[in-house]
């Protein structure tokens, strides 16, 4: 077990009904993640819908963050950014006031504007010099290939370079050859897309899991039985969640969280920014039901 170990998810962001932040729902956000179990959370990921918040309402968000979950767990805040400048300014203004760690996808702007590994490492690099530590985010999303080469390069040049989220497709390929490769310089070795392949990524050497918030206390014990050496139990634990793990990743996206967080009496709404549609009944139906026969917390917590 390491320090950057166990499940830290992906705190979504409550909005009210008019589109408008809600602060209040933020706290019972990260109070609910924390009461299932979280080992850490982040903010302003993709799941937390950060390319539909302002400049501004990211600081407001920040800085509630940090203060209320107060080091309860460590907290992650995401700074990706096109412009080195500007991830580099959301660095500082997260470790000013208290972050534990900075998340950042390589350099993107849309589907043709993409940071050439050069000039993704020079980021990563400029961002380390503030001095937080860095996962690494290699998600589809961007459209870059982050190589395992580059990553360790990365991770042993870079002293802040310490974590790495692997969510590309045939991630558990990536994770053993990273650790392989990298060695003790990859200190977290995380997989994501809601854990949709946690139990490969494990096998692999993953010691970590960023998936939504939606049944942290029902995906823990996989990652907890995995360590232990326990792989019967860890498999049959996740053969428990694996139907609402997959609906969730192909079907809802980050929308479920939200709506099991509003059947739970989390938050108030499931309100999602245009241009992102709320879910269709029939999938957030199809959802509750497959959620109900495992009783997670996050449906219980508010009531």
């Amino acid at each position: 077990m390491t320090r950057y170990s166990g499940i830290w998810p992906v705190a979504p962001t409550p909005f009210h009904d008019d589109g408008t932040l809600d602060p209040e729902g933020m706290k019972r956000v990260l109070d609910c993640l924390i009461d299932q179990g979280a080992d850490g959370i982040c903010v302003l990921a993709n799941f937390s819908e950060q390319f539909l918040l302002s400049d501004a309402e990211r600081e407001v968000l920040t800085r509630l963050a940090v203060e209320h979950v107060g080091g309860r767990v460590p907290l992650i805040v995401t700074i990706s950014h096109f412009a080195t400048r500007i991830a580099v300014e959301r660095a500082r203004f997260a470790k000013a006031l208290g972050a534990d760690i900075v998340m950042m996808m390589p350099p993107y702007h849309g589907a043709l504007l993409k940071g050439t590994p050069e000039q993704t490492f020079d980021q990563f690099r400029a961002v380390g010099e503030v001095g937080i530590p860095i996962m690494v985010q290699d998600a589809p999303l961007s459209g870059v290939e982050l190589s395992v080469p580059l990553l360790v390069r990365m991770a042993r040049e870079i002293e802040e370079v310490r974590l790495f989220k692997i969510e590309c497709p045939q991630a558990a390929n990536k994770i053993r050859a990273l650790i392989a490769e990298g060695g003790e310089a990859i200190e977290g070795p995380f997989d994501g897309e809601e854990g949709i392949t946690l139990l490969a990524d494990l096998d692999a050497g993953a010691t970590g899991s960023m998936t939504s918030g939606m049944i942290v206390d029902r995906i823990k014990p996989v990652i907890e039985k995995h360590r232990a050496g326990d792989v019967a139990g860890a498999t049959e634990a996740y053969g428990r969640v694996a139907m609402a793990i997959n609906h969730e990743n192909r079907q809802c996206g980050w929308r479920s969280t939200k709506a099991a967080m509003v059947e739970g009496g989390v938050i108030r709404s499931e309100y999602c920014r245009h241009p992102i549609a709320p879910l269709h009944p029939a999938i957030r139906a199809r959802l509750i039901d497959l959620l109900r026969p495992l009783d997670p917390l996050v449906l219980r917590w508010g009531k």
